[in-house]
């Protein structure tokens, strides 16, 4: 692999020009297309073929389905007054009767006929339609002009309030937290380079990278699926790995031109070994994005196929354009003579400057590693405590904030007719053999009079072609309540002999209880994931280092990583530490998709870590095949960047904190806390400690494995291997290839103090 990206960068950085017209021709033309046939994202969660989710359908085609945008109208009584009341009830008539006059508005429910009305005649709940479709948005126009039909009932003393569908708000991709959050990594890479040109390249690549995915899954959702929470998590990700990917090769081409070498070379050389850290690291988070296919969800899988994507594009961008924007840099980026950039970067070579902070830290472990091994794993299984208490259900109006129109008519619904009126449920009879529908419905109704849990039970509704029926229960629990997914199992066991002695076809159904399957869909799909995904990065990872503990010691960090992830997760969100502090809009059950995709990500990230820290070491000892040393020279190279890339991610993970969005929230918090754990208390000190109690055995691998799994050499081990020689190609742009200033000259690798490596 490190040749072939060798070659490449050999190539780009001599065609730098016609390479770059081509990317940016293909990122134009991508943009262009994408903007032009832009869709929209989908808001539902569904499992096709599912067995509510055939009945949901079902009932539509007998009963009728609206497919259009609507609002619901919450009205309250003045204190110790009726909505019956004369004056209340003709001022409740004069508004639906102008909202009805409002433009695009085609059918206003009467509360009392739908029986929408408490028996008290305190509360009322009205659904205004639209003729605009689901998948797109009311003008804001007509729901300014619905909100002013109220101003008679506010007039009699009656409480309005506007909400529903057509009244959530979109919220932007990129907002201004976001936007603090790539200013924090502008000074992370401004201080770790000590250059804002070489911090800006990493900048540039990642924008690139996500303006074009994006552009791509915009242009995408007009002729697919694509869910409206994928393209949130794929900017997430894509700025993350596409600042640090950028960030790991342009750190090695600066080293590569403090050692000496033309700026050509240097950019080839960075491609071949950081690149190929960068293409396998990479290839690790896809595939396991790629595998929350595994679900069979259709909204999982639209999200991980839209992150997979976005990582792929930021990958090809810094294997692809960035090595041509090293060649238009050129002489610009070598570290200049005396400078504190240089020494660190010869420090990080030679015995006579100070080791840098993290290679100090390595040594230390090194030296006490079982106390590292010890301190880090009960550390971690302590903060993932917690997880033992996970709660998943899929999030509804009830998780938004509670400044927000839709929480708050939610919220009044919930206090006048029962929690579960934001959650009824449906059981539909169908199929019946010809004269029973009407005998069965009745022995349906009559069973689950018995059934704890429901609130109230609708009269039987049948349809006009005579050929279902229906009933609506209304539990005593709200949507999300773990109580409601056991009322469905309940009434599924009760329907079942009915079903049986009437050869009828009785289903439990509505939106509630097809948010439950998905919600029980993605909870068992979590093992299936994790055997899939964990196992085919073993394999990358085993050939990739020619090791067998080393897999095995990344997985089982891994697992601590995550689990202290997921601890965070119900430590904020379901017990509310911290929750006022970073404005969690409610605390309850995590939204059902989180855990399958921080497992999936921060897998992904966690082998990233891996790869950069480990590949370092393994060059260490390929060449002086001393494991100890090769530890702690590893580190040498590779933990400032490591911090780097780490504090970059954590920075853009955590500004998504402030999207205040339910779903998105907990993956944030997750990934960052995951991240900072996985980064440091992992990777810089588990990795070494273990690493250094293995000794040689941490690069033991079968003989018979070894001559089957092929050689990936991200290293870059076969560069310095004999070859033809070629006359040396003359670049002014890009610096000579004679050797530069003697302060730029090469700098012999010596062995570090055996009192630094000795454990």
């Amino acid at each position: 692999m490190a040749v072939l990206l060798h070659r490449w960068g050999l190539f780009a950085v001599r065609r730098r020009r016609e390479v770059l017209a081509v990317c940016l021709l293909v990122v134009a033309a991508i943009t262009t297309l994408g903007l032009t046939s832009a869709g929209s994202f989908a808001t539902t969660s569904q499992i096709p073929g599912s067995a509510a989710q055939s009945a949901l359908r079902k009932m539509e085609h007998h009963f009728g389905a609206s497919d259009r945008q609507s609002a619901q109208i919450v009205f309250e009584a003045p204190k110790g007054a009726s909505l019956n009341d004369p004056a209340n009830a003709a001022a409740l008539q004069r508004t639906l009767t102008a909202a009805a006059t409002v433009p695009g508005v085609t059918s206003v429910s009467d509360p009392v006929r739908t029986r929408a009305m408490t028996p008290d005649g305190t509360t009322a709940v009205v659904k205004v339609e639209f003729s605009v479709p689901k998948d797109q948005d009311v003008r804001q126009g007509n729901l300014d002009a619905l909100k002013d039909t109220a101003a008679g009932s506010r007039a009699a003393g009656i409480d309005v309030l506007f909400g529903g569908d057509a009244y959530k708000q979109s919220a932007p991709l990129v907002g201004p937290m976001e936007t603090v959050g790539l200013l924090v990594a502008l000074a992370v890479l401004a201080i770790t380079f000590g250059s804002l040109l070489s911090a800006g390249l990493p900048l540039i690549t990642a924008l690139i990278a996500v303006g074009t995915s994006m552009a791509a899954l915009i242009g995408l959702s007009s002729v697919l699926n694509v869910a409206d929470k994928a393209p949130t998590l794929a900017v997430m990700l894509g700025l993350a790995v596409g600042i640090d990917y950028a960030l790991l090769i342009v750190s090695r081409h600066r080293s590569e031109l403090a050692q000496g070498r033309s700026v050509q070379e240097a950019a080839a050389r960075a491609t071949a070994t950081a690149g190929s850290a960068v293409a396998f690291a990479g290839l690790t988070v896809i595939i396991a994005l790629v595998g929350l296919t595994v679900a069979r969800v259709p909204v999982l899988t639209a999200m991980g196929l839209s992150a997979a994507a976005a990582v792929a594009v930021a990958v090809i961008m810094s294997l692809g354009l960035l090595p041509t924007l090293l060649a238009f840099a050129g002489e610009r980026l070598r570290p200049r003579p005396g400078s504190r950039a240089l020494r660190r970067i010869r420090g990080a070579a030679g015995p006579s400057a100070r080791p840098p902070m993290g290679a100090r830290w390595v040594a230390g472990v090194v030296r006490r590693p079982w106390r590292a091994v010890i301190t880090v794993t009960l550390g971690l299984a302590a903060l993932a405590l917690p997880a033992t208490q996970l709660q998943l259900a899929l999030s509804d109006d009830g998780s938004e904030p509670t400044s927000n129109v839709v929480r708050q008519t939610y919220d009044k619904i919930g206090a006048a007719f029962g929690p579960g009126a934001n959650g009824p449920l449906m059981i539909l009879v169908s199929d019946a053999p010809l004269g029973t529908l009407k005998a069965t419905g009745e022995e349906v109704t009559k069973d689950l009079a018995g059934v704890p849990g429901i609130a109230r039970v609708s009269p039987v509704d049948y349809s006009t072609d005579g050929a279902a029926a229906r009933m609506q229960i209304i539990p005593a629990t709200g949507p999300r309540d773990a109580a409601t997914s056991d009322l469905v199992n309940r009434l599924r066991k009760t329907v079942a002999p009915v079903a049986a002695r009437s050869g009828s076809d009785i289903a439990v159904t509505g939106r509630t209880a097809v948010s439950i399957e998905v919600s029980d869909r993605l909870s068992g799909a979590l093992v299936p994931f994790a055997v899939v995904v964990v196992g085919l990065s073993l394999l990358l990872l085993t050939a990739a280092f020619r090791s067998v503990a080393i897999p095995v010691k990344a997985t089982v960090g891994f697992l601590l990583s995550v689990g202290a992830s997921f601890g965070a997760i119900v430590a904020v969100f379901q017990w509310g530490w911290l929750a006022d502090t970073l404005g969690v809009p409610s605390t309850g059950p995590t939204t059902s998709f989180v855990p399958i995709i921080v497992m999936a990500v921060l897998f992904g990230l966690a082998m990233d870590y891996e790869v950069f820290l480990v590949s370092a070491m393994r060059e260490e000892y390929v060449r002086t095949k001393a494991p100890h040393l090769a530890v702690v020279g590893g580190a040498r190279q590779a933990a400032r960047v490591v911090t780097a890339a780490a504090l970059i991610m954590v920075a853009v993970f955590a500004s998504f904190l402030f999207t205040h969005d339910p779903a998105i929230m907990p993956i944030a918090l997750a990934l960052a806390v995951g991240v900072l754990l996985d980064a440091f208390a992992v990777r810089m000190t588990l990795v070494p400690a273990v690493m250094a109690l293995l000794g040689h055995g941490a690069w033991w691998l079968p003989r018979l494995l070894d001559k089957w799994l092929p050689d990936l050499d991200v290293e870059g081990a076969h560069l310095d291997e004999p070859a033809p020689t070629h006359p040396r190609r003359r670049d002014p742009e890009c610096g000579s290839g004679a050797a530069p200033t003697p302060e730029a000259a090469p700098v012999t690798r010596l062995p570090l103090p055996k009192q630094d490596i000795r454990p």
